[in-house]
């Protein structure tokens, strides 16, 4: 008889071979072009939005927070702060985080929150024999983490008039972490694959001082000649990346904690005190902007990010990004976003703002010809 992860392996396997296509004649693979490159191009329209949402990233001007402290009779381990790099950043912080509160296996540790900072914290302690309860105010699809694009790549993280050398060395060191730990989870299993990116009109890796950084982490890195893309005058830079789809990989996540013994317990905590009145001696927190309320941040603030969902065009495989306008192609629909709107709480759509994403992205498919 399957086990309930292996059962829902089994589904997810059958819908993701449903929905695979190979890519219609006439247009180029993006990992393996012959020839001057051909995109098929994305059919932006508003009768074509299925979905808008909205989601507040936790941002911090000076970064995300990777440190360990006292707490009455316990050890609490900060593990939050990372704007828009939570998915792409949460292996990489949360091995810093465990190197730092990890008291040995056959004990007990708690971790505040169930986005992808707090399962990938969970996952890692549990790698290492530790027993972990998860306590989360919201469970996916609820949280943060599945209003996000899904792009691996390090992106709003820090305001860089704030942000210390010591902050950028720490940022490159957990992107690495990370993006090493994603490659193992490639495949369907966890919804990770690898696609290329294209940039116009932008030299992105000559222009900043992270991206020139992380360079290595940006593989078959190319500018293309004129004639060798079809975006006319424009200037064409590319780089293969892996994209995470939050639907498959965190609920991928949820059943590698509980089938490994994990506990996930559905609480809000709304103070400190709370936190102290928890059993486990060690605790990790991945509360996002949840950590303003609990211990204290007052740098901490959401930023507001809406995407525009289309839908799906199997035949799109590859990332097209332009200014502020960004998109990804996913299972479950064509993403378009472009937008970081600092200290605005709100989760509702806003209309004024959907039809300027369209419009956006109307302009950058206009680049490219037919």
């Amino acid at each position: 008889m399957p086990t309930r992860r292996n059962f829902g392996l089994m589904l997810g396997a059958g819908a993701l071979a449903g929905c695979a296509t190979t890519a219609p004649m006439g247009f180029s693979d993006p990992l393996q072009p012959s020839g001057p490159l051909r995109l098929a191009p994305v059919h932006v329209s508003e009768d074509r939005v299925i979905r808008v949402i909205a989601g507040l990233r936790p941002f911090r001007p000076g970064g995300f927070v990777v440190r360990a402290e006292p707490f009455g009779g316990k050890t609490l381990v900060h593990n939050y702060g990372h704007g828009g790099g939570g998915i792409t950043l949460s292996w990489g912080t949360s091995h810093m985080a465990v190197n730092l509160g990890f008291a040995g296996p056959e004990r007990d540790y708690a971790v505040l929150g169930c986005g992808a900072v707090g399962l990938a914290t969970a996952r890692l302690i549990q790698r290492r024999g530790g027993r972990v309860t998860i306590y989360a105010k919201a469970l996916p699809p609820e949280t943060t983490s599945n209003i996000a694009g899904g792009q691996w790549w390090p992106a709003s993280v820090y305001d860089s008039k704030v942000a210390t050398p010591q902050f950028m060395d720490q940022l490159v060191q957990a992107a690495k972490l990370s993006y090493h730990h994603y490659q193992q989870l490639s495949g369907p299993e966890y919804g990770v694959h690898w696609t290329r990116n294209y940039v116009v009109d932008e030299d992105r890796f000559g222009a900043g001082e992270l991206f020139a950084r992380m360079s290595g982490m940006a593989p078959e890195l190319r500018t293309a000649a004129p004639g060798e893309h079809p975006f006319g005058k424009s200037t064409l830079q590319y780089w293969d990346s892996m994209m995470v789809e939050p639907p498959i990989y965190l609920q991928a996540m949820i059943e590698d904690v509980l089938t490994a013994g994990g506990k996930i317990v559905v609480r809000d905590l709304k103070t400190a005190a709370d936190v102290q009145a928890l059993s486990e001696p060690v605790v990790f927190n991945c509360t996002g902007l949840g950590a303003g309320q609990l211990f204290g941040d007052k740098e901490i603030m959401p930023a507001r990010g809406q995407l525009v969902v289309l839908l799906p065009q199997p035949e799109v495989t590859y990332n097209l990004m332009s200014g502020r306008a960004y998109m990804f192609p996913r299972r479950d629909g064509i993403i378009l976003g472009g937008s970081f709107d600092k200290g605005n709480w709100s989760t509702e759509p806003d209309g004024e703002l959907t039809s300027r994403i369209l419009a956006d992205h109307k302009a950058m498919f206009a680049k490219l010809k037919a």
